[in-house]
């Protein structure tokens, strides 16, 4: 009754996260386009199947993967094996990201679009590779006590560098690579393992220290993908040929069904390889409480699962559709409205970022509120996608918009509270997950097309690098302000 009374709490928190996405649904349909979806039960279904994955999720989440990260964490570090810790991180890294199937997805894309030039499998594991070299690097910083802003502020002077000398065909896909190397199964396992490293070693802060390595995981990519591309468009050769189009499916929903809980399983299973193998073999062993783990991670998969098909029946198709909609009646201060307004729905909903910001939470009693966080965010991604669609209606050149709101950031570091900058470029890095991305790269896409003298391979993508560094600055400002002026601090209920 226990389980099922939180289930229950969970569900119930998950409907509430998803009303901003409703009330932008119902607000645009009735007073902008006066007119409702063919199929409101259709829409109500899929909500209520999103809800009962989030639920499922975060519940699973607090089962499996976050005990297992922080203890792997404390044993590692309570046994003094800091030659097995390194190896770990690389390991986990490189799992997480190199069967992550937006990484799949935006390698086989840049294939298809370079004509072959782009390898997509070689890109991948320049991704996959870079996110496990940061891990490490990661590890290293939160047992040798290096400040996350110096690490961040040299990682992002190179970013910024490579951007002036980086072919424009690779500028944007290197940007947009940053976003889509955290997942939502991978983001709380790396934030599990900075919080057990800083709960373990003294004089480490777990809000200051714990957090950190999601936002180097995010930085490294672009620095591995611009390098790559400078490569290959300046010394490679051409490369594998473009990749077919993927074949409709003509089996049966039960079958697509059964094919999409594979690929979910698929994404998972390099990670809880790699975690098996480290406390069987490496550290020989047991899992404490296997069935509680074995059982936090099935629900884990389906409520992920349950989550992305709630999301297609229902909130993919009416957002494509609102984005058509908007850009046939062709009035920007509309599109504007709609792309903040839909950027700050959908982040309120994000799983990832709620777990997050509970962990948040509990790391730093009284300092940052889950509640707060995530509406700050929200309104941070809200912005940047607003400043992207902007971009794109006035066809300014990506890296210089780009470049100047990474300049903004990494101005900020020097000047906000030390103990909420790693947090803050986490959180940048949670934005762009499963709601987010489907709906940003639709809405970018669709407007590339739709705008004249606008180019969709080169303008329709950059929304996902707009909406990961706007909530690090948002965050930032934030802090700041509350450092400033203390009593303005209040947690909402």
């Amino acid at each position: 009754m226990e389980h099922l009374g939180r289930f229950a709490r969970e569900f119930l928190k998950a409907l509430r996260n998803l009303l901003p996405i409703v009330a932008v649904v119902v607000l645009f349909q009735w007073l902008v386009f006066r007119s409702m979806p063919d199929d409101p039960l259709t829409l109500l279904a899929g909500l209520l199947i999103v809800a009962v994955g989030i639920a499922l999720f975060l519940f699973g989440l607090d089962l499996s993967i976050f005990p297992v990260g922080k203890n792997l964490a404390n044993q590692f570090v309570r046994r003094g094996a800091l030659g097995l810790l390194l190896p770990f991180g690389f390991a986990i890294g490189f799992a997480a990201s190199v069967a992550e199937p937006a990484v799949i997805a935006i390698a086989e894309q840049a294939q298809l679009v370079s004509d072959g030039r782009i390898n997509g499998l070689a890109l991948r594991f320049v991704i996959a590779g870079s996110v496990g070299l940061v891990l490490v690097v990661g590890i290293l910083r939160v047992l040798r006590g290096w400040t996350v802003h110096w690490l961040l502020i040299a990682g992002y002077a190179v970013v910024l560098s490579l951007t002036y000398v980086a072919p424009a065909e690779i500028i944007g896909l290197a940007y947009d690579s940053g976003g889509v190397t955290t997942n939502i199964v991978s983001v709380p396992l790396i934030a599990a393992i900075g919080l057990g490293l800083a709960n373990s070693i003294r004089g480490r802060s777990l809000l200051s220290d714990g957090f950190g390595l999601v936002a180097l995981s995010v930085m490294v990519p672009m620095i591995g993908v611009q390098l790559y591309g400078i490569w290959v468009f300046r010394f490679g050769d051409i490369g594998a040929g473009p990749v077919a189009e993927p074949a409709a499916n003509p089996t049966g929903w039960v079958v697509g069904m059964i094919l999409g809980l594979a690929s979910m399983i698929r994404e998972v299973l390099p990670i809880v390889a790699v975690v098996l193998f480290f406390q069987w073999v490496a550290l020989r062993r047991r899992l404490a409480h296997p069935l509680r783990v074995v059982t936090g991670f099935a629900m884990v998969l389906v409520g992920l699962y349950a989550f992305v098909v709630g999301l297609r029946i229902g909130l993919f198709p009416l957002g494509t559709l609102m984005a058509e909609q908007l850009i046939a009646q062709g009035v920007p201060a509309m599109i504007l409205l709609f792309a903040l307004l839909i950027g700050f729905a959908t982040t309120m909903a994000e799983p990832a970022l709620v777990a997050i910001g509970e962990q948040a939470q509990a790391a730093s009693p009284g300092k940052v509120g889950a509640v707060t966080l995530r509406v700050i965010v929200a309104v941070g991604v809200g912005l940047g996608i607003g400043f992207g669609v902007y971009r794109i209606l006035t066809g300014g050149p990506f890296h210089y918009f780009i470049m100047a709101a990474y300049a903004v950031a990494v101005v900020l570091v020097f000047f906000a509270p030390r103990h909420i900058i790693g947090l803050a470029f986490d959180l940048g890095g949670v934005t762009t997950s499963e709601v987010t991305v489907p709906l940003v790269t639709a809405l970018g896409i669709g407007l590339a097309a739709a705008v004249e003298g606008r180019d969709v391979l080169i303008d329709g993508f950059g929304l996902i690098a707009f909406a990961s560094i706007f909530p690090v600055i948002a965050v930032m400002v934030y802090a700041m302000v509350m450092e400033r002026f203390p009593r303005l601090r209040k947690e909402p209920t």
